[in-house]
């Protein structure tokens, strides 16, 4: 599935949950508020029924006292009925006025169809059996009447009071106990209202209570644990990527051994652990012997498979307290931590490069790698982590020079050794910040009409105390340290500017020729300074080659260069192929579109009269340049039958000692002149004209 149809399920399923998990909130804030709404309604009837119940208990207390004070002001004495009489009035307006508030309290209405329901409170005011508002009416009508008769009868009446006789001063006792029957009633109807309310407003509110928990389920099921599992899912998801990421940052991507960058930051924490124990530690540095082989001829997949191979076989040979590093490429380091004496240590780098030097079976290939290594000891050697990765480096290549498959330890002479490549290093820096290198010219001349066919560039090297120094010892070291580039555009710069006063002067030269490392043509501006260079300088393109070996069309896969190649090539630019048949180049590089002429080694030329081999080389070489249409050109011919040979063989261009050596640029110049071809001079004869 691709990434965008991921990002759009994954980008719904999260706008899904969301406007869930919002339906969900909205859902369960609406039965909260409506519960709260119900409790409130609950709680205002309640109050409600007690005010009633209030004014009814009020009511019933009152139409009793108006009894006992109506009995109480016609049973006393004449001085004592003013009081009660005052009393009476006070109770009988006090009641007359709490039923006009119950009356407006329970609205009620004597034309409602409810007063027809036994149950309702309608029912008791204004229908059988009880006509409460008919006797609360005539009871007050009753007290008006009884306390105007005392009123009349005393003389405190102020409009001349009662005139319907004193037999009918009296207080009907039938009225006032239906009364009080009535509001007992009314009490009790209004209580089972209530209740009936209240068991309705419980079960609504109990019905919301546990309609809300059963959301509040639902949401938990179908909402908040789909998305509890989808973060707990992307915390280990998370957690998992944090813990590649650490373990990536590490380790080694191909192989699962520790990386450069993991020894880097605890090499020195293993040195101080030995030193706390007083023990030695052994850095064994390995590289295979022919790893650029394997890939070359069976392919980087190949290569993939031994240095994955190599890592186990590595890991099993070690102990567990042991720590194996891949710093790069096909270059491994292991620290052997309590390694003993030297004899432990040899022993244990016996054990250890055998396992590794064990063939290995790919697609149905035996490979052999041949494992070379380089043994640094501490405190022996080194006391820090970068002198001791140093100096197994330096046991490497002497292992390697000794031819490989076996192992070195740094020693005194190598450690004479790092001190003179410290010291050249710093003398090369030195010479190249004040352009100290020269370039040397070596003719490449016809041997069938003896032309110039081409010139090639050499660098050479003075230094101010040890005199000349060979390029065979300061371009190793230049290379390993990345000084290459810098050396490489000082030379091509000088020859250039060189060739281009030869080509203004009319001096024939055939071609420059100057060779490219690949550090050099790896250079992101190589191409752009090369041009520059040239434009300067004034050189047309197609009078310089630039002469590569086969390694480097080898690694164009990688680094790009061969793209660079074609760029160079298609502005005039010739490329030739140096050292031709010393690597390990297919016949598919040879191709007359990138490559105009290929260099036989001078291990081919040397002695090729006495050698039959090399003959038959030289013979196939020439055949197949010939038949491609790609000249040629054999280096290194220092005798006369060596030059016999090879014009019998076909190879027509030469250079080497036996035409001429090196030479700076003064006396190339002078030497190219002495062989300029002679332009025939026009004589005029003198006398008369026929």
């Amino acid at each position: 599935m691709s990434q965008q149809p991921v990002q759009a399920i994954s980008s719904r399923l999260i706008l899904l949950i969301k406007a869930g998990y919002w339906l969900a909130l909205l859902i369960i804030a609406t039965m909260v508020m409506a519960s709260f709404i119900l409790l409130q309604q609950m709680m205002a009837a309640q109050r409600h029924n007690d005010s009633l119940l209030d004014i009814v208990g009020t009511q019933k207390a009152l139409s009793q006292r108006i009894v006992f004070l109506a009995g109480a002001a016609g049973a006393a004495s004449r001085d004592q009925q003013p009081a009660l009489i005052t009393a009476f009035k006070q109770a009988t307006a006090e009641f007359e006025k709490n039923y006009d508030l119950l009356l407006d309290r329970v609205a009620a209405d004597p034309t409602s169809p409810a007063r027809f329901d036994p149950k309702s409170v309608q029912n008791v005011l204004f229908a059988k059996p009880f006509h409460l508002d008919y006797f609360s009416v005539g009871l007050i009508a009753n007290g008006e009447r009884l306390v105007s008769g005392f009123e009349s009868q005393l003389g405190m009446a102020i409009d001349g009071g009662y005139k319907g006789g004193s037999e009918r001063i009296k207080l009907d006792a039938s009225v006032a106990n239906a009364t009080l029957s009535g509001y007992a009633a009314l009490g009790q109807r209004i209580s089972a209202d209530a209740d009936a309310r209240s068991d309705t407003l419980l079960n609504l509110h109990r019905t919301l209570f546990y309609a809300t928990i059963g959301v509040i389920v639902l949401v938990a099921l179908f909402i908040f644990r789909p998305m509890s599992n989808a973060i707990l899912r992307k915390t280990h998801e998370l957690m998992d990527a944090r813990n590649s990421m650490a373990f990536i940052a590490v380790h080694d991507g191909l192989t699962g051994l520790y990386n450069r960058t993991f020894l880097t930051d605890h090499f020195d924490t293993l040195i101080k652990s030995a030193q706390r124990r007083r023990e030695r530690l052994a850095v064994v540095q390995l590289d295979l012997d022919r790893f650029k082989q394997i890939n070359d001829t069976l392919g980087h997949a190949a290569g993939d498979y031994v240095l994955v191979v190599t890592a186990q076989r590595m890991r099993d040979a070690c102990r567990a307290s042991d720590l194996c590093v891949r710093l790069g490429g096909d270059e491994f380091v292991m620290i052997l931590n309590g390694a003993g004496g030297t004899e432990d240590i040899n022993m244990t780098a016996k054990r250890i490069l055998a396992q590794i030097n064990e063939p290995i079976i790919f697609q149905g290939a035996t490979i052999l790698p041949g494992a070379s290594a380089g043994i640094a000891v501490y405190p022996v050697d080194a006391n820090n982590a970068q002198d001791l990765l140093v100096h197994s480096d330096l046991a490497l290549y002497s292992a390697k020079k000794q031819g490989g498959g076996s192992f070195s330890f740094f020693s005194e002479e190598l450690r004479r050794e790092l001190d003179h490549r410290k010291q050249l290093e710093h003398d090369i820096r030195i010479a190249i910040s004040e352009k100290e290198f020269q370039v040397y010219f070596q003719p490449q001349v016809s041997l069938s009409n003896g032309s110039i066919s081409g010139i090639e560039a050499l660098v050479r090297w003075t230094h101010a105390e040890r005199g000349a120094i060979a390029p065979g010892e300061f371009i190793p070291v230049a290379e390993k340290c990345g000084l290459m580039p810098e050396i490489g555009r000082i030379v091509i710069a000088k020859a250039i500017h060189e060739a281009a006063d030869w080509n203004r002067d009319g001096i024939a030269f055939g071609r420059l020729a100057v060779n490219v490392s690949g550090s050099e043509l790896r250079e992101p501006d190589f191409d752009a300074f090369l041009f520059d260079t040239l434009q300067k300088a004034g050189l047309p393109p197609e009078k310089l080659s630039l002469e590569i070996v086969e390694s480097v069309i080898l690694d164009d896969e990688k680094t790009g260069i061969a793209a660079k190649l074609r760029h160079i090539r298609a502005a005039g630019v010739h490329l030739e192929l140096d050292d031709f048949g010393t690597g390990y180049a297919s016949l598919s590089h040879v191709n007359p579109n990138e490559i105009d002429r290929l260099k036989i080694d001078r291990r081919f030329v040397q002695k090729i009269n006495e050698n039959g081999d090399n003959t038959k080389i030289v013979r196939a070489i020439t055949e197949l340049a010939r038949g491609l249409g790609i000249s040629i050109v054999a280096e290194g011919a220092e005798t006369e039958a060596e030059l016999n040979s090879l014009m019998a063989l076909g190879c027509d261009q030469v250079q080497g000692y036996s035409i001429a050596f090196p030479m700076p640029q003064e006396k190339a110049r002078e030497w190219l002149v002495a062989r300029a071809p002679r332009k025939a001079k026009l004589t005029v004869l003198r006398g008369s004209l026929a």
